[in-house]
This record gives C-alpha cells, sequence and structure tokens, in this order.
C-alpha cells in the first residue's frame, strides 16, 4: 500500500518515519495533490502547508482525490483546518487541532501558522495553537491566573506569526505592563518548562491513524 503524507515542519521526517513507513514530502501547496493524481497512492496524510507565502492547498484538489478513491487523512495544522472543512465530503480528521476547528473553538488558518527552514522544514516560529496549550497548562498547574494568561494570549494573537516565540511574548508583555521586569525571566521559564507542542503530538496521532487503515 503507497502512503504520501505532506509534513516537515510539525514533525520531522525523520521522526515520522520511526511511526509510519511512508513517501514523505515538503509542505503540501496548491497542485501538489493534482499531480499526485498521476500516479496516485492508496492514502494521503496532509499534516503541514503553506499558508501565506505560497498558494494553498485547494479543496477541489482534496475532494478530487477522495471521488477517486483515495483516503485522505488530515491533522494537526494545514491538515486539520481542511480536514475541519471536507470531513462531511470523506476526508478524515484526527487530533485535537482538528476538533477544535470542527467545533468553532479555532476560526482563522493564523492559529497553526509558522514560517520555516525552506532546506530543514524546522519551524521557526511557535504556532498560536500551541501557545494556547502552553498557557492552558500552566493555568491548569495553578502557577498562573487565568486573566493574566488571556493577556498573554491576545499579546501573541497580535504578533505578526513569524514573530511568534516566547521570548517575543514575554517582552511584548513587559512592555504593555502585564508584567514587570524582574518577572521577565520567570515568566519566559514558566513557559518553557510548561511548553505543550499539540501540533506535532496531533501529527504523531494522523501518522498512527493511517497505520491502522
Amino acid at each position: 500500500m503507497r502512503v504520501v503524507v505532506y509534513t516537515g515542519t510539525s514533525i520531522s521526517h525523520l521522526d515520522a518515519k520511526k511511526i509510519l513507513d511512508a513517501d514523505y514530502r515538503a509542505p503540501v501547496k496548491r497542485n501538489d495533490i493534482t499531480r499526485i493524481m498521476r500516479n496516485p497512492p492508496e492514502i494521503i496524510g496532509i499534516i503541514d502547508g503553506v499558508f501565506f507565502d505560497s498558494a494553498a492547498v485547494a479543496h477541489r484538489e482534496i475532494i478530487e482525490a477522495i471521488k477517486n478513491g483515495i483516503t485522505v487523512v488530515g491533522g494537526a495544522s494545514m491538515g486539520a483546518l481542511r480536514a475541519s472543512e471536507l470531513d462531511s465530503y470523506g476526508m478524515i480528521g484526527v487530533g485535537k487541532i482538528y476538533e477544535m476547528y470542527r467545533s468553532g473553538v479555532l476560526e482563522s488558518d493564523d492559529e497553526v501558522a509558522v514560517t520555516y527552514d525552506p532546506d530543514t522544514m524546522e519551524a521557526m516560529s511557535v504556532p498560536l495553537v500551541n501557545i494556547r496549550a502552553t498557557l492552558g497548562s500552566v493555568v491548569e498547574s495553578g502557577l498562573l491566573e487565568h486573566e493574566i494568561a488571556d493577556s498573554i494570549l491576545n499579546i501573541a494573537r497580535k504578533l505578526f506569526y513569524p514573530d511568534r516565540n516566547y521570548r517575543n511574548i514575554v517582552s511584548e508583555c513587559m512592555k504593555k505592563g502585564i508584567i514587570i521586569d524582574t518577572e521577565q525571566g520567570k515568566m519566559l521559564e514558566l513557559l518553557l518548562e510548561h511548553e505543550v507542542d499539540v501540533k506535532r503530538n496531533d501529527a504523531v496521532l494522523v501518522l498512527k491513524m493511517i497505520k491502522g487503515l
């Protein structure tokens, strides 16, 4: 059974191969699915995809693949977004982020967007959805008040997505008076210690789902 998976930023190809034997490709972009239909696989996994720098994978490409009998599984990033929009057409959605898009908790593409190194595909920023989960973890631990977490999230949301990282977020919080200068190092340490990579977690779920098909 031939499987093609588009990923690289949520989980590296090296780590993904430890879970599932597949043909791993760079984050999906417009017309990638159309091109692959010339020699179609049995299963397509969509985890990562381009958002703003290039044209994103089109809905019609995925629908056409499904109509041609290909199983399409998505989650974690672009895969979660498209699955929430196309599950009624037969695309299989997996993971927490998919459920958040599907339920309306998340709406914007910006929630999962990151900038990444085009050579290594390593993420160079932190996606907003991970920041949400990290703040939730700190609140649940009793180390941060809910109201402060909401203020920090609003600061992160206002940053341009390539500029989102915990150091920049903490710096902006200090400028806005959400935290004082002496708390800057402590807050950064707190966020890094409780960091939750929900995109990676969901990427693993996508690969395990495909492996079980």
